[in-house]
């Protein structure tokens, strides 16, 4: 009875694949999205639904994440982007937190087993994020997955953890400073930091020496010093392009397609840098509950208005 049974289990899955590899063959003879994000939302409202504890919710939610990984790397999509884990995250309860950060390590040490889903596609895993905010054992399994699968160029999968759409622009800002600074530095062969008048002495600030009858004028709508605004319009300038390089999301391209379940219409500080011209889609399914149809239907509105969304990316 059971061999039966278990004939029948392969059949139907056997079935339900080829039958998934013929919609997505006929899907992708239009445009294929090169870049999904998603944005999982629902896990603990699916945990309380089913009566189950928060973790659980959790746990079903990877489960899914596989399954639609599966399905986006079989119709073509290079680049998955999933929200895991907000800096505001951290202000949940310690217990969940502490769970959650549990199950990110396990499911980590997971992506180093031969039979996984990453070693299945060539999947290249990138996390993304302020990662220093995580703890030690998840920070290291993080860096030993990213060095594992570095040579991988099939498909890439970003984790986003210890993220926030602000503290990435914050953070590129900083980076793009730091790096016009090394080049004044660099160029003029001097150690300090000449910037508004001042010098920058290892960190510490002191105001330059200035003679008593020291001429002001206006400089960019300010009153500065004559001298500093003639070395200020020497100075490199800081351009998007400084900005876009120095983003945690720079190695990939912007997305094409983000989905966020369970109805919310928010992006809740996830990608506001990178989906300036890009749809929405946000099924009230709860993430547990996604499934293969709500990324088909996704899809097809994308090709709808592939041409729409094509013609305002050239106008920027």
């Amino acid at each position: 009875m059971e061999t039966i049974s278990g004939k029948i289990g392969q059949l139907y899955g056997g079935l339900t694949k080829f039958v998934m590899k013929c919609l997505f063959r006929v899907i992708s003879v239009g445009p294929v999205p090169e870049h999904i994000a998603f944005i999982m939302d629902g896990n603990r409202r699916y945990a309380k639904k089913q009566n189950e504890r928060t973790i659980a919710g959790h746990k079903a939610g990877y489960s899914s994440l596989i399954s639609m990984l599966g399905y986006c790397y079989e119709l073509g999509v290079k680049y998955v982007t999933v929200y895991a884990f907000s800096i505001d995250n951290f202000k949940r309860s310690p217990e969940e937190v502490e769970c959650l950060m549990d199950l990110m390590l396990e499911k980590m040490k997971g992506f180093l087993e031969h039979e996984s889903i990453v070693h299945q596609y060539g999947i290249r895993v990138y996390f993304i994020g302020n990662l220093k905010l995580l703890n030690e054992p998840v920070r290291v399994a993080a860096e030993k997955v990213m060095k594992a699968t570095a040579k991988n160029n099939k498909a890439n999968l970003l984790v986003c953890v210890a993220y926030t759409s602000c503290d990435e622009i914050v953070h590129a800002i900083q980076e793009s400073c730091q790096s016009k600074i090394y080049d004044i530095q660099t160029r003029n062969g001097s150690s300090d930091k000449k910037m508004n008048g001042f010098v920058v002495h290892g960190g510490l600030e002191e105001h330059e020496h200035k003679p008593k009858n020291h001429e002001a004028k206006p400089c960019n709508g300010l009153i500065e010093e004559s001298e500093v605004c003639e070395k200020q319009m020497n100075l490199p300038t800081l351009k998007l392009v400084d900005i876009e390089k120095h983003m945690y999301m720079a190695v990939a391209p912007d997305p094409d397609i983000v989905i966020r379940s369970s109805g919310e219409t928010r992006l809740s500080n996830f990608l506001l840098w990178q989906t300036a011209n890009c749809p929405l889609y946000s099924p009230t399914a709860l993430w547990p509950e996604l499934g293969l149809w709500h990324l088909v239907w996704a899809v097809l509105n994308f090709q709808r208005s592939y041409q729409y969304l094509e013609k305002n990316k050239k106008k920027i």
